[in-house]
Protein backbone atom coordinates (compact mmCIF):
# COMPACT_ATOMS: atom_id res chain seq x y z
CA UNK A 1 0.00 0.00 0.00
CA UNK A 2 1.42 3.36 -1.04
CA UNK A 3 1.99 5.77 1.84
CA UNK A 4 3.76 9.03 2.65
CA UNK A 5 7.48 8.92 3.36
CA UNK A 6 9.62 10.76 5.90
CA UNK A 7 9.93 11.35 9.65
CA UNK A 8 7.72 13.34 12.03
CA UNK A 9 9.16 16.74 12.96
CA UNK A 10 8.07 18.12 16.34
CA UNK A 11 8.41 21.87 16.90
CA UNK A 12 7.97 23.09 20.49
CA UNK A 13 7.05 26.78 20.52
CA UNK A 14 7.61 27.01 24.29
CA UNK A 15 11.09 25.54 24.28
CA UNK A 16 12.05 26.98 20.85
CA UNK A 17 13.27 23.51 19.91
CA UNK A 18 12.69 20.86 17.24
CA UNK A 19 13.41 17.17 16.88
CA UNK A 20 12.66 14.28 14.53
CA UNK A 21 10.91 10.99 15.28
CA UNK A 22 10.51 7.93 13.09
CA UNK A 23 6.85 7.34 12.22
CA UNK A 24 7.07 4.64 9.56
CA UNK A 25 4.67 2.34 11.42
CA UNK A 26 1.98 5.03 11.46
CA UNK A 27 2.57 5.91 7.80
CA UNK A 28 2.38 2.30 6.61
CA UNK A 29 -0.88 1.76 8.50
CA UNK A 30 -2.67 5.08 7.93
CA UNK A 31 -1.24 6.18 4.53
CA UNK A 32 -0.83 9.94 5.20
CA UNK A 33 -2.91 13.08 5.57
CA UNK A 34 -5.94 12.80 7.83
CA UNK A 35 -5.24 9.18 8.74
CA UNK A 36 -1.73 9.85 9.99
CA UNK A 37 -2.79 13.12 11.66
CA UNK A 38 -5.61 11.32 13.47
CA UNK A 39 -3.40 8.50 14.74
CA UNK A 40 -0.67 10.90 15.89
CA UNK A 41 -3.22 13.12 17.62
CA UNK A 42 -4.87 10.12 19.29
CA UNK A 43 -1.53 9.00 20.68
CA UNK A 44 -0.07 12.41 21.55
CA UNK A 45 -2.87 14.79 22.61
CA UNK A 46 -4.20 14.13 26.14
CA UNK A 47 -7.91 13.28 26.10
CA UNK A 48 -8.56 16.05 28.63
CA UNK A 49 -6.51 18.70 26.82
CA UNK A 50 -7.69 22.30 26.60
CA UNK A 51 -7.97 23.24 22.89
CA UNK A 52 -6.22 26.53 23.75
CA UNK A 53 -3.68 24.88 26.06
CA UNK A 54 -0.04 24.15 25.37
CA UNK A 55 -0.76 20.43 25.34
CA UNK A 56 -2.95 20.66 22.24
CA UNK A 57 -1.03 19.89 19.07
CA UNK A 58 -1.43 20.70 15.40
CA UNK A 59 -0.28 18.20 12.78
CA UNK A 60 0.37 19.28 9.20
CA UNK A 61 0.58 16.09 7.15
CA UNK A 62 1.22 15.31 3.51
CA UNK A 63 0.11 12.18 1.65
CA UNK A 64 1.74 9.80 -0.81
CA UNK A 65 0.15 11.38 -3.88
CA UNK A 66 1.71 14.76 -3.12
CA UNK A 67 4.92 13.11 -4.35
CA UNK A 68 3.30 12.76 -7.79
CA UNK A 69 2.48 15.18 -10.58
CA UNK A 70 -1.11 14.24 -11.19
CA UNK A 71 -4.32 16.27 -10.87
CA UNK A 72 -6.46 16.51 -7.74
CA UNK A 73 -3.47 16.12 -5.38
CA UNK A 74 -2.71 19.73 -4.43
CA UNK A 75 -3.97 19.46 -0.85
CA UNK A 76 -2.54 19.38 2.68
CA UNK A 77 -4.15 18.04 5.88
CA UNK A 78 -4.14 19.61 9.35
CA UNK A 79 -5.38 17.89 12.53
CA UNK A 80 -5.87 19.09 16.10
CA UNK A 81 -8.33 19.52 18.94
CA UNK A 82 -11.09 21.92 17.87
CA UNK A 83 -11.92 24.94 20.06
CA UNK A 84 -15.33 25.12 18.36
CA UNK A 85 -16.55 21.55 18.93
CA UNK A 86 -14.18 20.33 21.65
CA UNK A 87 -13.52 17.22 19.58
CA UNK A 88 -10.75 15.94 17.33
CA UNK A 89 -10.88 17.56 13.91
CA UNK A 90 -9.06 17.38 10.59
CA UNK A 91 -9.25 20.04 7.91
CA UNK A 92 -7.53 20.18 4.56
CA UNK A 93 -6.72 23.00 2.18
CA UNK A 94 -5.90 23.25 -1.49
CA UNK A 95 -3.52 25.67 -3.11
CA UNK A 96 0.21 25.05 -3.45
CA UNK A 97 1.42 24.36 0.09
CA UNK A 98 1.40 20.56 -0.26
CA UNK A 99 4.43 20.27 -2.51
CA UNK A 100 6.42 22.68 -0.35
CA UNK A 101 5.63 20.63 2.76
CA UNK A 102 6.68 17.47 0.93
CA UNK A 103 9.90 19.21 -0.18
CA UNK A 104 10.99 19.64 3.45
CA UNK A 105 11.38 15.86 3.59
CA UNK A 106 8.97 15.44 6.50
CA UNK A 107 5.80 13.38 6.26
CA UNK A 108 4.28 15.29 9.18
CA UNK A 109 5.13 18.39 11.17
CA UNK A 110 3.77 18.74 14.70
CA UNK A 111 3.44 21.99 16.66
CA UNK A 112 3.15 21.98 20.45
CA UNK A 113 3.63 24.46 23.28
CA UNK A 114 3.15 28.21 23.13
CA UNK A 115 5.49 31.09 22.39
CA UNK A 116 5.70 34.09 24.70
CA UNK A 117 5.70 36.43 21.69
CA UNK A 118 4.39 36.29 18.09
CA UNK A 119 6.62 34.14 15.88
CA UNK A 120 6.96 32.80 12.38
CA UNK A 121 8.26 29.23 12.28
CA UNK A 122 10.33 28.39 9.19
CA UNK A 123 10.49 24.65 8.45
CA UNK A 124 13.18 23.74 5.94
CA UNK A 125 14.90 20.58 4.87
CA UNK A 126 18.06 21.78 6.67
CA UNK A 127 16.50 22.86 9.95
CA UNK A 128 13.93 24.98 11.78
CA UNK A 129 14.10 28.70 12.51
CA UNK A 130 11.76 30.43 14.96
CA UNK A 131 11.60 34.14 14.16
CA UNK A 132 10.08 36.71 16.55
CA UNK A 133 7.70 38.99 14.64
CA UNK A 134 6.14 41.51 17.04
CA UNK A 135 5.53 43.78 14.05
CA UNK A 136 3.04 41.24 12.61
CA UNK A 137 0.71 41.39 15.60
CA UNK A 138 -2.77 42.09 14.20
CA UNK A 139 -1.60 41.74 10.59
CA UNK A 140 -4.00 40.66 7.87
CA UNK A 141 -3.30 37.48 5.90
CA UNK A 142 -2.08 39.42 2.86
CA UNK A 143 0.24 41.48 5.08
CA UNK A 144 1.78 38.32 6.54
CA UNK A 145 2.34 36.97 3.05
CA UNK A 146 3.93 40.24 1.95
CA UNK A 147 6.25 40.16 4.97
CA UNK A 148 7.43 36.64 4.20
CA UNK A 149 7.93 37.49 0.53
CA UNK A 150 9.91 40.65 1.25
CA UNK A 151 12.03 39.26 4.09
CA UNK A 152 12.50 35.62 3.11
CA UNK A 153 11.93 35.51 -0.64
CA UNK A 154 9.13 32.96 -0.21
CA UNK A 155 5.75 33.12 -1.91
CA UNK A 156 2.20 32.74 -0.61
CA UNK A 157 2.36 29.07 -1.56
CA UNK A 158 5.03 28.51 1.10
CA UNK A 159 2.94 30.05 3.87
CA UNK A 160 0.31 28.80 6.33
CA UNK A 161 -0.78 31.71 8.53
CA UNK A 162 -3.51 33.27 10.62
CA UNK A 163 -5.10 36.70 10.56
CA UNK A 164 -6.42 38.73 13.50
CA UNK A 165 -9.21 36.19 14.10
CA UNK A 166 -6.73 33.45 14.96
CA UNK A 167 -4.75 35.74 17.25
CA UNK A 168 -7.97 36.68 19.05
CA UNK A 169 -8.97 33.03 19.40
CA UNK A 170 -12.20 33.31 17.47
CA UNK A 171 -13.47 29.76 17.79
CA UNK A 172 -14.01 29.42 14.03
CA UNK A 173 -10.77 31.08 12.92
CA UNK A 174 -9.06 29.45 9.96
CA UNK A 175 -5.49 28.82 8.85
CA UNK A 176 -4.85 30.39 5.45
CA UNK A 177 -2.46 29.39 2.69
CA UNK A 178 -1.87 30.82 -0.78
CA UNK A 179 -3.82 33.79 0.69
CA UNK A 180 -7.26 32.46 -0.35
CA UNK A 181 -7.11 28.72 0.44
CA UNK A 182 -8.41 27.69 3.83
CA UNK A 183 -8.00 25.10 6.54
CA UNK A 184 -11.46 26.28 7.43
CA UNK A 185 -13.81 24.39 9.65
CA UNK A 186 -13.48 23.96 13.39
CA UNK A 187 -11.18 26.79 14.43
CA UNK A 188 -7.68 25.39 13.96
CA UNK A 189 -6.55 28.96 13.27
CA UNK A 190 -7.43 29.80 16.87
CA UNK A 191 -5.25 26.89 18.01
CA UNK A 192 -2.31 28.35 16.10
CA UNK A 193 -3.16 31.73 17.63
CA UNK A 194 -3.14 30.25 21.13
CA UNK A 195 0.42 29.11 20.43
CA UNK A 196 1.34 32.66 19.37
CA UNK A 197 2.40 31.34 15.97
CA UNK A 198 1.48 33.90 13.33
CA UNK A 199 2.75 31.87 10.39
CA UNK A 200 4.59 28.75 9.33
CA UNK A 201 6.64 28.48 6.15
CA UNK A 202 7.63 25.26 4.42
CA UNK A 203 10.53 25.14 1.99
CA UNK A 204 13.09 22.61 0.83
CA UNK A 205 14.67 20.66 -2.01
CA UNK A 206 13.93 17.07 -1.00
CA UNK A 207 12.61 15.23 -4.05
CA UNK A 208 10.50 12.18 -3.26
CA UNK A 209 8.81 12.14 -6.67
CA UNK A 210 7.17 8.82 -7.43
CA UNK A 211 6.11 7.29 -10.72
CA UNK A 212 2.47 6.28 -10.70
CA UNK A 213 0.73 3.72 -12.95
CA UNK A 214 -0.60 4.80 -16.34
CA UNK A 215 -3.97 5.54 -14.78
CA UNK A 216 -2.45 8.74 -13.36
CA UNK A 217 -2.00 10.06 -16.89
CA UNK A 218 -5.62 9.21 -17.63
CA UNK A 219 -6.71 11.13 -14.53
CA UNK A 220 -4.64 14.15 -15.54
CA UNK A 221 -5.92 14.09 -19.12
CA UNK A 222 -9.56 13.78 -18.09
CA UNK A 223 -9.15 16.58 -15.57
CA UNK A 224 -7.82 18.80 -18.35
CA UNK A 225 -10.53 17.92 -20.89
CA UNK A 226 -13.56 17.77 -18.59
CA UNK A 227 -16.38 20.18 -19.45
CA UNK A 228 -17.70 20.25 -15.86
CA UNK A 229 -19.58 23.38 -14.82
CA UNK A 230 -17.20 23.43 -11.85
CA UNK A 231 -14.52 24.77 -14.18
CA UNK A 232 -16.61 27.85 -14.87
CA UNK A 233 -18.57 28.39 -11.67
CA UNK A 234 -16.97 26.27 -8.99
CA UNK A 235 -19.49 24.94 -6.49
CA UNK A 236 -21.50 28.17 -6.88
CA UNK A 237 -23.08 26.42 -9.86
CA UNK A 238 -25.16 24.40 -7.38
CA UNK A 239 -26.95 27.44 -5.97
CA UNK A 240 -29.91 27.62 -8.35
CA UNK A 241 -30.41 23.84 -8.30
CA UNK A 242 -30.35 23.62 -4.49
CA UNK A 243 -32.85 26.45 -4.40
CA UNK A 244 -35.18 24.66 -6.84
CA UNK A 245 -35.30 21.50 -4.72
CA UNK A 246 -35.74 23.40 -1.46
CA UNK A 247 -32.36 22.67 0.10
CA UNK A 248 -30.94 26.20 0.32
CA UNK A 249 -30.91 27.54 3.92
CA UNK A 250 -32.42 31.01 3.97
CA UNK A 251 -32.77 33.78 6.58
CA UNK A 252 -31.02 31.89 9.36
CA UNK A 253 -32.50 28.50 8.43
CA UNK A 254 -36.11 29.73 8.71
CA UNK A 255 -36.76 28.94 5.04
CA UNK A 256 -35.46 26.48 2.46
CA UNK A 257 -35.46 28.61 -0.69
CA UNK A 258 -34.50 32.18 -1.50
CA UNK A 259 -36.24 34.48 -3.93
CA UNK A 260 -32.99 36.39 -4.53
CA UNK A 261 -30.82 33.60 -5.96
CA UNK A 262 -30.65 35.30 -9.38
CA UNK A 263 -28.42 37.90 -7.76
CA UNK A 264 -25.95 35.48 -6.12
CA UNK A 265 -25.93 32.23 -8.14
CA UNK A 266 -23.24 30.63 -10.27
CA UNK A 267 -24.02 32.79 -13.29
CA UNK A 268 -23.38 35.96 -11.28
CA UNK A 269 -20.11 34.53 -9.98
CA UNK A 270 -19.01 33.41 -13.45
CA UNK A 271 -19.66 36.91 -14.83
CA UNK A 272 -16.96 38.21 -12.49
CA UNK A 273 -14.40 35.45 -13.03
CA UNK A 274 -11.42 37.07 -14.76
CA UNK A 275 -8.88 34.24 -15.00
CA UNK A 276 -8.40 30.56 -14.29
CA UNK A 277 -7.42 29.35 -10.84
CA UNK A 278 -6.15 25.97 -9.72
CA UNK A 279 -4.21 24.02 -7.10
CA UNK A 280 -0.76 22.48 -7.38
CA UNK A 281 -0.36 20.14 -10.38
CA UNK A 282 -4.12 20.12 -11.09
CA UNK A 283 -5.49 20.52 -14.61
CA UNK A 284 -9.12 20.70 -13.44
CA UNK A 285 -8.76 24.40 -12.54
CA UNK A 286 -12.04 24.89 -10.65
CA UNK A 287 -11.00 27.90 -8.56
CA UNK A 288 -12.71 31.28 -8.94
CA UNK A 289 -10.54 34.41 -9.12
CA UNK A 290 -13.23 37.08 -9.36
CA UNK A 291 -13.28 40.84 -9.84
CA UNK A 292 -16.11 43.34 -9.68
CA UNK A 293 -15.38 46.14 -12.12
CA UNK A 294 -17.71 48.62 -10.43
CA UNK A 295 -16.09 48.37 -7.00
CA UNK A 296 -12.62 47.08 -8.04
CA UNK A 297 -13.05 44.30 -5.49
CA UNK A 298 -10.97 41.15 -6.12
CA UNK A 299 -11.27 37.86 -4.27
CA UNK A 300 -11.33 34.13 -4.92
CA UNK A 301 -14.87 32.88 -4.96
CA UNK A 302 -17.43 32.81 -3.51
CA UNK A 303 -18.14 29.08 -3.52
CA UNK A 304 -21.62 27.70 -2.89
CA UNK A 305 -21.20 27.39 0.88
CA UNK A 306 -20.24 31.06 1.15
CA UNK A 307 -23.09 32.04 -1.17
CA UNK A 308 -25.42 30.31 1.28
CA UNK A 309 -23.86 31.60 4.49
CA UNK A 310 -23.46 35.25 3.46
CA UNK A 311 -26.15 35.29 0.77
CA UNK A 312 -29.43 33.43 1.25
CA UNK A 313 -28.95 32.76 4.96
CA UNK A 314 -28.27 36.45 5.55
CA UNK A 315 -31.07 37.54 3.21
CA UNK A 316 -28.52 39.18 0.88
CA UNK A 317 -29.20 39.04 -2.88
CA UNK A 318 -26.14 40.94 -4.20
CA UNK A 319 -23.14 38.88 -5.29
CA UNK A 320 -20.85 41.87 -4.71
CA UNK A 321 -21.79 41.86 -1.04
CA UNK A 322 -21.08 38.13 -0.82
CA UNK A 323 -17.73 38.64 -2.57
CA UNK A 324 -16.87 41.32 -0.01
CA UNK A 325 -17.80 39.01 2.87
CA UNK A 326 -15.68 36.27 1.32
CA UNK A 327 -12.67 38.59 1.02
CA UNK A 328 -13.04 39.82 4.60
CA UNK A 329 -13.06 36.23 5.87
CA UNK A 330 -9.92 35.44 3.86
CA UNK A 331 -8.09 38.54 5.11
CA UNK A 332 -9.09 38.17 8.76
CA UNK A 333 -8.69 34.37 8.69
CA UNK A 334 -12.25 33.18 9.32
CA UNK A 335 -14.19 30.08 8.27
CA UNK A 336 -16.75 31.59 5.90
CA UNK A 337 -19.45 29.00 6.67
CA UNK A 338 -19.42 29.41 10.43
CA UNK A 339 -18.88 33.15 10.22
CA UNK A 340 -21.74 33.63 7.78
CA UNK A 341 -24.10 31.54 9.89
CA UNK A 342 -23.11 33.44 13.04
CA UNK A 343 -23.67 36.77 11.30
CA UNK A 344 -27.04 35.48 10.03
CA UNK A 345 -28.01 34.53 13.59
CA UNK A 346 -27.15 38.07 14.66
CA UNK A 347 -29.20 39.54 11.80
CA UNK A 348 -32.13 37.35 12.88
CA UNK A 349 -31.86 38.65 16.45
CA UNK A 350 -31.81 42.24 15.21
CA UNK A 351 -34.42 41.87 12.46
CA UNK A 352 -31.84 43.12 9.93
CA UNK A 353 -31.75 40.47 7.15
CA UNK A 354 -30.36 41.88 3.92
CA UNK A 355 -28.29 44.62 5.57
CA UNK A 356 -24.94 44.20 3.78
CA UNK A 357 -23.30 47.07 5.61
CA UNK A 358 -24.11 45.47 8.96
CA UNK A 359 -22.88 42.11 7.67
CA UNK A 360 -19.44 43.45 6.77
CA UNK A 361 -19.18 45.53 9.93
CA UNK A 362 -20.04 42.46 12.05
CA UNK A 363 -17.42 40.27 10.34
CA UNK A 364 -14.73 42.79 11.28
CA UNK A 365 -16.02 43.06 14.85
CA UNK A 366 -15.91 39.26 15.19
CA UNK A 367 -12.32 39.08 13.94
CA UNK A 368 -11.20 41.68 16.48
CA UNK A 369 -13.64 40.59 19.23
CA UNK A 370 -14.97 44.13 19.45
CA UNK A 371 -18.37 44.90 20.98
CA UNK A 372 -20.97 42.26 20.04
CA UNK A 373 -18.22 40.58 18.00
CA UNK A 374 -16.65 39.31 21.22
CA UNK A 375 -19.71 37.23 21.96
CA UNK A 376 -20.35 36.19 18.35
CA UNK A 377 -16.74 34.95 18.14
CA UNK A 378 -17.76 32.13 20.50
CA UNK A 379 -20.05 30.57 17.86
CA UNK A 380 -23.79 29.91 17.77
CA UNK A 381 -23.77 26.97 20.20
CA UNK A 382 -22.44 29.16 23.00
CA UNK A 383 -24.48 32.32 22.34
CA UNK A 384 -27.83 31.31 20.77
CA UNK A 385 -29.78 31.75 24.01
CA UNK A 386 -28.32 35.20 24.49
CA UNK A 387 -29.37 36.12 20.93
CA UNK A 388 -32.78 34.51 21.31
CA UNK A 389 -32.36 32.27 18.24
CA UNK A 390 -32.39 28.49 17.67
CA UNK A 391 -29.15 26.58 18.01
CA UNK A 392 -28.41 25.68 14.39
CA UNK A 393 -25.32 23.57 15.05
CA UNK A 394 -24.33 19.93 15.33
CA UNK A 395 -21.61 19.13 17.88
CA UNK A 396 -21.19 22.88 18.20
CA UNK A 397 -20.34 23.41 14.51
CA UNK A 398 -22.49 25.68 12.36
CA UNK A 399 -24.32 24.00 9.47
CA UNK A 400 -23.10 23.94 5.92
CA UNK A 401 -25.59 24.17 3.05
CA UNK A 402 -27.42 21.17 1.45
CA UNK A 403 -30.17 21.34 4.06
CA UNK A 404 -30.95 18.04 5.75
CA UNK A 405 -34.66 18.79 6.03
CA UNK A 406 -34.84 18.35 2.26
CA UNK A 407 -31.96 15.85 1.91
CA UNK A 408 -32.52 13.39 4.74
CA UNK A 409 -29.39 11.33 4.11
CA UNK A 410 -27.34 14.48 4.45
CA UNK A 411 -29.15 15.16 7.73
CA UNK A 412 -27.91 11.80 9.02
CA UNK A 413 -24.42 12.68 7.75
CA UNK A 414 -24.48 16.01 9.59
CA UNK A 415 -25.53 14.30 12.82
CA UNK A 416 -22.99 11.46 12.76
CA UNK A 417 -19.95 13.34 11.45
CA UNK A 418 -17.23 13.31 14.07
CA UNK A 419 -16.24 16.87 13.29
CA UNK A 420 -19.75 18.38 13.34
CA UNK A 421 -22.18 19.83 10.79
CA UNK A 422 -19.81 19.66 7.84
CA UNK A 423 -21.07 18.64 4.39
CA UNK A 424 -17.83 17.01 3.20
CA UNK A 425 -17.40 14.49 6.02
CA UNK A 426 -20.12 12.17 4.72
CA UNK A 427 -21.15 13.95 1.48
CA UNK A 428 -24.53 12.21 1.22
CA UNK A 429 -25.91 15.17 -0.69
CA UNK A 430 -24.16 13.93 -3.85
CA UNK A 431 -26.58 10.98 -3.93
CA UNK A 432 -29.64 13.07 -3.14
CA UNK A 433 -29.08 15.63 -5.88
CA UNK A 434 -29.68 13.58 -9.08
CA UNK A 435 -27.88 16.33 -10.99
CA UNK A 436 -24.65 15.45 -9.15
CA UNK A 437 -24.70 11.63 -9.14
CA UNK A 438 -27.54 10.50 -11.45
CA UNK A 439 -26.34 6.90 -11.66
CA UNK A 440 -26.33 6.47 -7.86
CA UNK A 441 -29.25 8.71 -6.93
CA UNK A 442 -31.26 8.15 -3.75
CA UNK A 443 -34.69 9.47 -2.89
CA UNK A 444 -33.92 12.57 -0.79
CA UNK A 445 -36.83 11.78 1.52
CA UNK A 446 -36.42 9.15 4.22
CA UNK A 447 -33.52 6.93 5.26
CA UNK A 448 -34.01 3.65 3.40
CA UNK A 449 -30.63 2.27 2.31
CA UNK A 450 -28.79 5.33 3.58
CA UNK A 451 -26.95 4.22 6.76
CA UNK A 452 -24.95 1.63 4.80
CA UNK A 453 -24.22 4.13 2.04
CA UNK A 454 -23.18 6.75 4.59
CA UNK A 455 -20.72 4.43 6.34
CA UNK A 456 -19.10 3.56 3.03
CA UNK A 457 -18.99 7.22 1.98
CA UNK A 458 -17.44 8.33 5.29
CA UNK A 459 -14.79 5.61 5.00
CA UNK A 460 -14.12 6.56 1.37
CA UNK A 461 -13.78 10.24 2.26
CA UNK A 462 -11.38 9.44 5.10
CA UNK A 463 -9.32 7.52 2.55
CA UNK A 464 -9.33 10.45 0.10
CA UNK A 465 -8.23 12.77 2.90
CA UNK A 466 -5.32 10.45 3.64
CA UNK A 467 -4.19 10.00 0.01
CA UNK A 468 -4.59 13.06 -0.28
CA UNK A 469 -7.11 13.39 -3.15
CA UNK A 470 -9.51 16.27 -3.75
CA UNK A 471 -13.23 15.49 -3.31
CA UNK A 472 -13.96 17.10 -6.66
CA UNK A 473 -12.19 14.20 -8.35
CA UNK A 474 -15.28 11.99 -7.94
CA UNK A 475 -16.12 11.91 -11.68
CA UNK A 476 -12.53 11.01 -12.59
CA UNK A 477 -10.94 9.03 -9.72
CA UNK A 478 -13.32 6.13 -9.20
CA UNK A 479 -12.80 3.24 -6.76
CA UNK A 480 -10.77 1.20 -9.23
CA UNK A 481 -8.46 4.07 -10.10
CA UNK A 482 -8.01 5.04 -6.46
CA UNK A 483 -7.04 1.48 -5.58
CA UNK A 484 -4.58 1.40 -8.47
CA UNK A 485 -3.00 4.70 -7.48
CA UNK A 486 -2.59 3.61 -3.86
CA UNK A 487 -1.45 0.08 -4.84
CA UNK A 488 -3.94 -1.80 -2.68
CA UNK A 489 -7.26 -3.61 -2.83
CA UNK A 490 -10.14 -1.15 -2.49
CA UNK A 491 -11.73 -3.09 0.40
CA UNK A 492 -8.38 -2.96 2.22
CA UNK A 493 -8.33 0.80 1.73
CA UNK A 494 -11.91 1.17 2.98
CA UNK A 495 -10.84 -0.68 6.12
CA UNK A 496 -8.19 2.00 6.68
CA UNK A 497 -10.90 4.63 6.32
CA UNK A 498 -13.04 2.82 8.88
CA UNK A 499 -10.15 2.73 11.38
CA UNK A 500 -9.70 6.49 10.96
CA UNK A 501 -13.38 7.17 11.67
CA UNK A 502 -13.22 4.80 14.67
CA UNK A 503 -10.17 6.58 16.09
CA UNK A 504 -11.78 10.00 15.73
CA UNK A 505 -14.94 8.76 17.43
CA UNK A 506 -13.05 6.99 20.20
CA UNK A 507 -11.03 10.13 20.96
CA UNK A 508 -14.25 12.12 21.15
CA UNK A 509 -15.86 9.44 23.33
CA UNK A 510 -12.99 9.92 25.79
CA UNK A 511 -13.95 13.60 25.87
CA UNK A 512 -17.58 12.80 26.69
CA UNK A 513 -19.17 12.60 23.23
CA UNK A 514 -21.87 9.97 22.76
CA UNK A 515 -25.24 9.42 21.07
CA UNK A 516 -26.67 12.61 22.54
CA UNK A 517 -24.22 14.56 20.38
CA UNK A 518 -25.39 12.84 17.17
CA UNK A 519 -28.41 15.08 17.05
CA UNK A 520 -30.12 17.69 14.87
CA UNK A 521 -32.02 20.91 15.63
CA UNK A 522 -35.08 19.52 13.84
CA UNK A 523 -37.11 16.30 13.84
CA UNK A 524 -37.21 13.83 10.96
CA UNK A 525 -39.39 10.69 10.92
CA UNK A 526 -37.22 7.57 11.14
CA UNK A 527 -34.07 9.40 12.21
CA UNK A 528 -33.49 7.49 15.46
CA UNK A 529 -33.93 4.14 13.72
CA UNK A 530 -31.50 5.20 11.00
CA UNK A 531 -29.00 6.27 13.67
CA UNK A 532 -29.22 2.87 15.34
CA UNK A 533 -28.70 1.16 11.99
CA UNK A 534 -25.68 3.36 11.35
CA UNK A 535 -24.15 2.35 14.71
CA UNK A 536 -24.84 -1.30 13.93
CA UNK A 537 -23.12 -1.11 10.55
CA UNK A 538 -20.11 0.54 12.20
CA UNK A 539 -20.01 -2.00 15.02
CA UNK A 540 -20.44 0.70 17.66
CA UNK A 541 -22.52 0.50 20.81
CA UNK A 542 -26.09 1.81 20.89
CA UNK A 543 -24.91 4.87 22.81
CA UNK A 544 -22.66 5.95 19.94
CA UNK A 545 -19.39 4.86 21.52
CA UNK A 546 -16.63 2.74 20.02
CA UNK A 547 -15.81 -0.42 21.99
CA UNK A 548 -12.57 0.11 23.97
CA UNK A 549 -10.89 -2.90 22.37
CA UNK A 550 -10.90 -1.02 19.05
CA UNK A 551 -9.09 2.00 20.50
CA UNK A 552 -5.60 2.77 19.27
CA UNK A 553 -6.12 1.72 15.65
Amino acid sequence: MLHAEGPLLTVDASERSAHETDCDDVLSTFIGGRGVGTKLAYDRIPFDADPFGEENRLFFVTGPLQASRTSFTGRTSCTGLSPLTGGLLSSNAGGFLSRNLAATGYAAVEFVGSSDEPVVIHVRDDGVEIEPVPELEGALVSEVTDYVRENHDLDAENVACIGPAGENRVRFASIMTSEHRTFGRGGLGAVLGSKNVKAITFDGDVDRTIELPDVARDVHREAATSDSVMKRQGTAGLTAFANEVGALPTRYFSELSFEGTDGIDGDRVEERKFKKGTCSQCAFACKLPTRDEETDLETEGPEYETVMAFGSNAGVDDVRSVMKSNELCDEFGLDAISCGDVVSAYLASEGRFGDSELVHETVERIAHREGIGDRLAEGIDRIHEELGVRNWTAKGMEFAAHDGRALNGQALAFATANRGADHLYGSMYVYEYPLVAPDAALDPEGFEGKPDRLVEKENHNALLDSGIVCRFSRDVVDERRLATLLDADYEQLLAVGARIVDLERRFNNERGFDRADDSLPYDLPGFEAALEEYYSVRGWADDGTVPPDRAGG
